[in-house]
């Protein structure tokens, strides 16, 4: 089905129009010293986000100097003695690092597939919702869980998937054995990825009911003079209009894939779960802080930083040929 859109035939602008055109056109480009000068109000509003920015996360990245570097706790701050890729081949010759990644690699894919997708089914749900106080108890509802502190998030989920919690009491009640969820690893993944939606579903809906907000009803009109029913309208208007925010999303997504939730996996994970829960922020912080061997633990940062940037760049150039939209 194809929406068309009925437009006037092109108007020759009036002369003000033209010479108003040419004057800008004509016009001189400002420096970016009359541009600060001038704007400067708004200028600094940019301050603090770049101080910011430049202090926690560009400066620390000097220290990557380390990852090819021998470096002794109370020695030289960037290390003592070169020893090039001797870390690198460390991690790249250890089956426990190759078993991290891989449960890394799931993890993240299945956090994925789930966290991306049901933000935009709940936003589209509520947009179409007319009752005004449902669509606000709904949006509060599930977007209050994102401002949670995750000690809160895994002191909830421990309490109840313990083995006297709630959710045991009630298999209890239903006649069942009690389960210990948090000691077996085949729980581990599917109580990781269930908290992470319960936690980040609802601002993920309150960006793509934003964008929803920025598409022409007139489109709307148009589709159902041509007869299209809701389903068709949502599939030919609705997605294409938020998908530059569809795409954005999925960058940066995809972007932090390596990373997965280091703080609520290092909260919930215990030695009985390292072998579906063990992954590289938690195998780094073991092996990187607890053990001493900072070298070693920022050449496999080094590395999941690469892996990270070489995913974001990918991800945004197939988005550009595939859908014509990207970050850059």
């Amino acid at each position: 089905m194809s929406i068309t859109r009925t437009l006037d035939p092109p108007l020759d602008p009036p002369p003000s129009a033209r010479r108003a055109r040419k004057q800008r056109a004509a016009a001189p480009r400002r420096t970016w010293r009359q541009a600060l000068r001038r704007d400067w109000q708004l200028y600094s509003l940019a301050v603090l986000p770049v101080v910011f920015f430049v202090v926690f996360r560009y400066l620390p990245m000097i220290g990557n100097i380390i990852a090819f570097r021998r470096y002794v706790p109370g020695g030289s701050l960037f290390g003592e003695k070169w020893v090039g890729l001797r870390y690198f081949r460390m991690f790249m010759q250890d089956p426990e690092f190759w078993h991290v990644f891989t449960n890394t690699l799931i993890l993240g894919g299945v956090t994925l597939l789930f966290t991306f997708p049901l933000p935009i089914v709940l936003a589209l749900l509520l947009n179409e919702v007319r009752s005004a106080k449902l669509k606000r108890l709904v949006q509060s509802v599930s977007y209050l869980p994102h401002f949670l502190s995750i000690v809160v998030v895994a002191g909830l989920i421990m309490q109840l998937l313990s083995v006297n919690g709630a959710v045991n009491q009630g298999l209890r009640a239903l006649g069942h054995t009690p389960i210990p969820f948090l000691q077996q690893p085949q729980w581990f993944r599917t109580i990781y990825v269930s908290s992470e939606v319960w936690q980040g579903i609802g601002w993920g809906t309150i960006l793509y009911l934003a964008a929803l907000t920025t598409i022409d009803h007139q489109l709307y009109e148009q589709a159902r003079i041509d007869g299209a029913n809701r389903w068709r309208q949502t599939w030919h208007v609705t997605l294409p209009g938020i998908r530059p925010t569809m795409v954005t999303l999925l960058i940066l997504n995809i972007g932090t894939f390596m990373a997965v939730g280091f703080e609520k996996i290092l909260l919930l994970y215990n030695p009985l779960t390292y072998p579906t829960a063990d992954v590289i922020p938690t195998y780094l912080y073991r092996v990187g802080v607890v053990s001493g061997s900072f070298s070693y633990g920022a050449a496999i940062g080094l590395f999941e930083s690469v892996i990270g940037l070489v995913l974001v760049v990918a991800a945004n150039r197939i988005s550009r040929r595939a859908v014509g939209a990207g970050l850059w």
